[in-house]
């Protein structure tokens, strides 16, 4: 599985918000604003970077600013949460997992927080890469913990494309493995101080990450582009490259929504220069997650990429792009009505109070569904994504989890299963779930309590 969590210092914030909470319905146009790469240019190979300089002293230290906050949900049809029917009180009987590989990464290199990522890719001949990001650096591995090329300077990708790109960098990396293309994604936001901002996208040429990369900036004008997250969408024809933003004008306090956006997945492989991007927005809303394929098998020709957000404090709400980048025109659905869960308070009521040994507090990211949206193919018999989040389980923060199905001949997604893991007192948050193709589901989070320091644990849940 691929987790996205924040460890060792965590930077909190807290911030006033005079913003009415998030709409509960949204107008949704079918005219999608139509944007190409504002540049492009290929990499030399990351092999042949420059290594990257590590930390040597706290003087160096850099706070990367948090992700904006954003208005509080609105209760659902039942009103606030007063307990949580979803919660499981005690641990399941211990499962022998036996652990594959063990390695150090990427070592301190300045930045707080370091929003490690990572994604591994398949084995051929006995060939199989891990590919590591921090907000400010890269790193290949082979799948025995072997360092194969960097940590290299994110910026230093971008080099030959020049801009935002080239000489910030601004954070919130991801790294993507696209399975059906055996080819690697990476991004970094190409600014986060001033605009112009924009995304900063590279595509490996090879199945080898230590090589070349496509390169590409989306420009995203006066608005920041906050807390971008990925998918990977490879449909037979019109596949994409899914995306999400918050819009914040001016990098401001103020929402403007969220951005849900297709860019053009077939001409990125291809190394086109000015591959197309197909985007709408949510006013008012945020903190939307793009459907992101595990295992074998693509999703069915014709499938729309899916974005989901608990859209209440009770419910979660799925929307559908299906993009055509011969035409540059998409539709942006509701699918369906929106999916009842269990009520709900948010971690934290969507704020900071994360407990750890030296009495200061840390950030929950309760208001939001955590990344990625893993979605499933079961072949013959149904398609699944698995979610989460963090919420309050009585006196601390526990781990809330979905299940969502869809029959294998189409139709609505609905809820399957659902729980929320918090067997004792200690706080879990900012997990991320993915499935296998056996059913079992697994979800890595952060520990901490006032006498467990900020740590890493995985649970995990059988089909049965």
């Amino acid at each position: 599985m691929r987790c996205t969590l924040s460890t060792g210092i965590i930077y909190s914030f807290t911030a006033l918000l005079t913003t009415a909470g998030l709409a509960s319905a949204q107008n949704v146009s079918n005219t999608p604003v139509v944007s190409h790469a504002a540049s492009s240019a290929v990499s030399p190979r990351l092999s042949d970077l420059p290594p990257a300089r590590s930390a040597e002293g706290v003087q160096q230290l850099k706070v990367v600013p948090p992700p904006k906050p954003v208005p509080p949900r609105q209760s659902g049809p039942g009103g606030a949460a007063r307990g949580d029917s979803a919660l499981q009180h005690q641990e399941g009987p211990p499962i022998d997992v036996q652990s594959k590989t063990s390695f150090g990464g990427i070592g301190a290199n300045g930045f707080i927080p370091p929003d490690p990522n990572i994604a591994v890719g398949k084995t051929v001949s006995g060939v199989g890469y891990i590919v590591q990001m921090v907000n400010s650096q890269l790193a290949v591995y082979n799948k025995s913990g072997a360092l194969i090329s960097g940590p290299v300077s994110l910026d230093s990708l971008w080099s030959a494309l020049g801009g935002g790109c080239a000489t910030n960098n601004a954070g919130d990396p991801i790294v993507q493995y696209d399975v059906q293309a055996d080819r690697w994604l990476v991004s970094q936001l190409g600014s986060a101080g001033s605009a112009p901002y924009s995304e900063c996208i590279a595509i490996s040429q090879t199945r080898n990450p230590t090589g070349a990369y496509y390169l590409y900036s989306y420009n995203f004008g006066s608005n920041l582009n906050d807390y971008p997250k990925f998918g990977v969408w490879a449909t037979e024809t019109n596949s994409a490259y899914l995306a999400t933003y918050n819009l914040f004008p001016n990098a401001g306090n103020t929402l403007l929504g969220a951005e849900l956006c297709a860019y053009d997945r077939a001409a990125m492989l291809s190394g086109a220069t000015s591959p197309i991007a197909l985007c709408f927005t949510l006013a008012n809303d945020a903190n939307y997650l793009p459907s992101d394929v595990d295992g074998p098998t693509p999703p069915a020709d014709g499938t729309p990429g899916y974005f989901l957000n608990f859209d209440s404090l009770s419910s979660l709400r799925l929307y559908e792009l299906s993009p055509d980048f011969a035409t540059g025109t998409a539709t942006l659905t509701q699918a369906g009505t929106d999916i009842a869960v269990a009520p709900f308070t948010e971690a934290c009521n969507g704020g900071v109070c994360i407990p750890q040994p030296n009495s200061q507090q840390l950030d929950s990211l309760g208001d939001r569904l955590m990344y990625r949206l893993a979605y499933r193919v079961f072949s013959g018999d149904h398609n699944a994504m698995v979610v989460n989040h963090s919420v309050a389980a009585g006196s601390s923060v526990g781990v809330r989890w979905y299940e969502l199905r869809q029959p294998s001949t189409g139709g609505a997604f609905a809820l399957y299963q659902q729980g929320t893991y918090a067997p004792d007192s200690a706080y879990r948050w900012m997990g991320s779930a993915a499935m296998d193709g056996a059913g079992n589901i697994a979800i890595g989070y952060s520990k901490s309590s006032s006498s467990v320091y900020p740590s890493i644990a995985f649970a995990g849940r059988t089909p049965a």
